[in-house]
């Protein structure tokens, strides 16, 4: 017995940081031993992640259980599908259109062969929503960062990012070859102390609310700061367009700030149910990263059919500000069920609330409580989040019916007192 609790240990010292570098002279030299880890690590519970969904991410949905034959039906808090676009009847039927006007996907680059009219609708449609004059799309979230950044900034150039910054900024900012600091997670003085006196072009990268926490960015005094600095901004609002502001164009229109920011990005994956990314901003700046965004040029464009699904999706939101409404309802019945039974959420005020377990041995533990219990809900662990900041993420929708959040509480705080957490 006490060799096993000893293997367990052992195991649980690893985890992906430990495989990042090796000693070898051969490339290929870390492969097998991280594969014997991994191995393992699918046995003893990450086997939750990259399960097969046989259904629309709705607020129920089909997995097949990876490690076993069977099937689960479970309730839903793990997608990003805010508004519940991804399955309204009007979005699919648009996107079934846009398969038999165009065929499957565009065949190429956008500044070859791959720019359709659909992709130009949906830009003007995002810029007229943005109230900006001009939308680049981009085929992806992350090609959206990583091309804005290393299109834009060079070496000798002064990124300054938040440290919860997403991986896509963070990527960009390398790839740019620029000097990149990190400031303290929504700490504007400390974004103050980044700047040192340092001179030449500066940019500064915040998101309007973090993915992992669920807070929303300080951003009256990060603009102020950034202002004074004579530094540009840029705001992903990846997890609050569509969400946030009077009109749902994010953060910084919930700041009354949008004309201070420079470059606003969006995502076409969460509350669209979509995929792709934009970047919203002048005329010169839509040109200049057509011509120097590598991640844009170099790719594919967006699939027609997507671009017609999320153009309808795009026009539903902007015409159904309800959907916002009922969005922040079910994000306030949540907080006050949670609040009931003094559930730890950290620092969030948005639809995503984390729910802090600080323990990276046994939340996979509890997650597959929780699976068995009926309800989706993944772990989220190193490197998404600081080590033993280990935590579960619920995303609330508009889709969600009041009995449903009822429902995934009631599991929550059932495993959670079961397991010790509560």
């Amino acid at each position: 017995m006490a060799g096993q609790i000893e293997a367990e240990m052992e195991f649980f010292d690893y985890d992906y940081s430990s495989f990042y570098y090796s000693s070898s002279d051969d490339v290929f030299a870390i492969l097998e031993p991280y594969t014997q880890w991994y191995d393992q690590a699918q046995v003893r519970g990450y086997a939750l992640y990259a399960q097969p969904m046989s259904s629309r991410p709705a607020t129920r949905v089909d997995l097949r259980e990876k490690l076993g034959q069977g099937r689960l039906n479970l309730l839903n808090l793990s997608s990003y599908n805010y508004l519940g676009m991804s399955a309204r009847p009007e979005v699919i039927a648009a996107a079934k259109r846009g398969l038999d006007q165009y065929g499957l996907g565009a065949a190429g680059s956008p500044v070859l062969s791959g720019t359709m009219d659909v992709h130009l609708e949906l830009e003007r449609e995002l810029a007229s929503f943005k109230d900006k004059p001009a939308v680049l799309l981009f085929p992806s979230g992350y090609s959206t960062n990583v091309g804005l950044l290393q299109g834009l900034m060079r070496p000798g150039d002064l990124i300054l990012c938040d440290q919860n910054v997403h991986a896509s900024i963070v990527d960009g900012a390398i790839l740019s070859k620029a000097d990149v600091r990190f400031f303290k997670h929504n700490r504007p003085d400390d974004l103050e102390k980044k700047f040192n006196a340092r001179r030449g072009k500066k940019l500064v990268v915040i998101e309007g609310v973090y993915s992992m926490d669920g807070d929303v960015c300080r951003l009256p005094e990060i603009v102020e700061i950034a202002k004074a600095h004579d530094a540009r901004i840029m705001i992903d609002e990846a997890h609050s367009t569509f969400i946030y502001g009077e009109h749902g164009r994010g953060v910084a229109e919930h700041f009354g700030l949008e004309d201070e920011i420079d470059i606003h990005v969006g995502t076409l994956s969460k509350a669209m149910g979509g995929q792709g990314g934009f970047v919203a901003g002048s005329t010169s700046l839509y040109k200049y990263l057509e011509g120097f965004a590598r991640s844009r040029l170099f790719s594919c464009s967006l699939s027609p059919v997507v671009a017609s699904g999320v153009l309808e999706a795009v026009r539903i939101a902007r015409r159904e500000p309800e959907l916002r409404a009922k969005l922040w309802a079910n994000v306030r019945h949540m907080r006050a069920r949670l609040a009931e039974h003094q559930v730890d959420v950290g620092d969030s005020t948005s639809q995503i609330i984390p729910l802090m377990i600080r323990d990276d041995r046994r939340i996979f533990d509890i997650a597959h409580h929780m699976q068995r219990s009926g309800l989706y809900l993944q772990p989220i662990v190193y490197p998404a989040v600081a080590k033993h900041r280990s935590r579960f993420r619920i995303s609330v929708s508009a889709a969600h019916t009041t009995g449903q959040l009822d429902e995934a509480v009631d599991i929550l705080v059932r495993v959670l007192r079961t397991e010790g957490v509560l």
